[in-house]
């Protein structure tokens, strides 16, 4: 083929590549989209927040869009790795969803030696520790636990979350307890003996001198109230 041919050839072949190309999603765009939203969502998270927005399929071809809306899919987190959704919101929209990796380094409450089930936190219980986690959930202020009861035991050095501790029981099972129902402008008070266990602000069931079971509201210092 005769050079000057050949180079025409090659123009209109770079043209087509061009045409082709006109009017396709920028995946760089979508991947600012995605970072932007994630580093807004976590900003409120305690400690040093760090992460990575995976690559795009370069084979995946979009619609150039000017209406692009990242989104937490349905049951998704931001934390460790997940993925973050985007979406077209114009005619004949698309969305796509991205792989994210976030990380967190944070001052976490640990405890400082092996504790038993059932033991109630005191300060000298918890030392802290700075930790890269991928999981939510991990407790940075020692008033959110001090004075909490373990639900199971644990060993030295594990990081104090919530679910591991419960508050203490205010009422507790076979105890004498005071029952008052109160309602409009009057108070009626009796006594029973509580049937399960309680801290204050959960239901307990309450059986009272007479035979009857009566459900209420654990108070403090013994008190349960009826609500009508």
């Amino acid at each position: 083929m005769p050079p000057m041919k050949k180079l025409l050839w090659m123009c209109l072949l770079l043209q087509a590549a061009a045409s082709a190309l006109a009017g396709t999603q920028d995946h760089a765009l979508v991947r600012e989209v995605i970072a932007a939203f994630v580093q807004q969502q976590t900003a409120d998270l305690p400690g040093k927040v760090t992460f990575s927005v995976g690559e795009i399929d370069r084979r995946i071809s979009l619609p150039e869009c000017g209406k692009l809306e990242a989104f937490l899919p349905a049951g998704g987190k931001l934390i460790g790795r997940t993925a973050v959704g985007v979406r077209c919101n114009e005619a004949r929209g698309w969305r796509i969803s991205v792989p994210v990796q976030i990380r967190v380094n944070s001052n976490l409450l640990i405890s400082a030696r092996s504790l038993p089930l059932g033991h109630t936190l005191r300060e000298e219980d918890i030392a802290t520790q700075t930790t890269e986690t991928t999981q939510a959930g991990g407790l940075t202020d020692v008033k959110q636990v001090v004075g909490k009861v373990l639900r199971y035991g644990i060993n030295t050095g594990q990081v104090l979350r919530e679910a591991m501790l419960r508050a203490p029981y205010s009422i507790v099972q076979g105890q004498s307890v005071q029952l008052i129902l109160r309602g409009n402008g009057f108070s009626v008070r009796n006594e029973g003996v509580a049937l399960n266990n309680a801290s204050e602000g959960q239901q307990v069931q309450v059986r009272t001198r007479s035979g009857r079971t009566l459900g209420g509201i654990a108070g403090p210092d013994g008190m349960v109230e009826i609500r009508p």
